[in-house]
């Protein structure tokens, strides 16, 4: 038949690997074949996120604040991301983000910050935390080997920092009658009323308009503010 023997593929790939893969394969909702899946790369992406926890060089409870800015971001983004994912059952997506965050720790430690940094053992823990859904037994021991007592289910769910969910800023151009008249640094998810206020309120833009009336401010959040005066 076409069944496939679940005791084989526990022993052959482990069974927080053959969790993962069934959770990786989509929302629970649909019917999956096992045919089109791959145990095999969840199993190396386990050993990779286990590997992170042998790489952390700093202590136990060190404070992340010092750490890379941009890996904590990663990792609070991840957090935040899971989160808003787990409420609508997108388990699926949940590992996606978690192997983004894997790949973002070890470009770190191999290329960037290095191991010691308090940002790479901020990363390695929620690694292990947000992996401990769906793959416990590797969780655990990512947990041990970071210095921590058993058990990771203990560790709480992460709380993201909104100031390091602030993602970089965009260039707005606002024009005064089709001419630029100033370049703005803005957040991506800026809302158009707040964007229009900022415009109006340049410097340059106000000598543009001078004593002519604003008609209409056409606004195209986060890139372009267009002032038609007459």
């Amino acid at each position: 038949g076409n069944g496939v023997d679940l005791g084989e593929q526990i022993a052959n790939f482990g069974v927080d690997a053959i969790r993962l893969t069934m959770v990786f394969a989509g929302p629970p909702e649909e019917d999956i074949d096992w045919s089109d899946l791959s145990p095999g790369g969840s199993l190396k992406f386990l050993q990779r996120a286990w590997r992170l926890s042998g790489d952390v060089t700093s202590e136990p409870g060190t404070s992340p604040d010092s750490g890379d800015v941009e890996l904590r971001k990663a990792t609070h983004r991840a957090i935040a991301e899971a989160t808003q994912l787990l409420d609508g059952l997108r388990f699926n997506v949940v590992v996606a983000r978690v192997m983004e965050l894997v790949n973002a720790t070890r470009k770190a430690i191999d290329n960037g910050c290095g191991p010691a940094d308090p940002a790479v053992r901020e990363a390695a823990e929620t690694v292990a935390v947000l992996l401990s859904l769906v793959a416990p037994f590797t969780a655990e021991e990512m947990w041990s080997r970071l210095g921590h007592e058993p058990t990771v289910a203990k560790a709480g769910w992460p709380t993201p920092i909104d100031e390091l969910l602030v993602r970089e800023s965009v260039t707005c151009v606002v024009q005064v009658q089709g001419k630029v008249r100033a370049k703005l640094q803005v957040s991506p998810d800026i809302d158009e009323r707040s964007l229009q206020d900022l415009a109006l309120a340049e410097a340059n833009v106000i000598r543009a308009i001078g004593d002519s009336s604003v008609r209409k401010v056409i606004v195209r959040a986060p890139k372009v503010v267009n002032i038609v005066i007459g």
